[in-house]
């Protein structure tokens, strides 16, 4: 299973509240590598139209291997590394 590293950019199987499924989604690692099987991420979007306070858009999206304008959500999540499906790239240093 491979490590996952603060500001890595990943795509993750996010359950729906009721845990009937789930929908795969771009997150950012913001925790650092550690022995445990769980990751702390804090998830992205591209709706960057109407951002809540603390909410912003990534300045080098396309660099961290993202296909369009993403902005990074408020909220941490702890996921276990079984739900990410692949990593897709970094944060720039301008973004992290």
């Amino acid at each position: 299973m491979p490590n996952y590293s603060k500001n890595d950019i990943i795509l993750v199987k996010y359950p729906f509240s009721d845990l009937s499924s789930s929908k795969i989604r771009p997150a950012v690692v913001v925790s650092a590598p550690h022995v445990s099987q769980d990751i702390l991420i804090t998830p992205l979007t591209s709706k960057t139209g109407a951002l809540l306070e603390g909410e912003f858009v990534l300045s080098e999206w396309a660099a961290a291997g993202l296909n369009v304008s993403t902005a990074v959500k408020r909220g941490l999540y702890t996921v276990h590394k079984n739900l990410i499906v692949k990593m897709i790239g970094k944060l720039a240093d301008a973004d992290a």
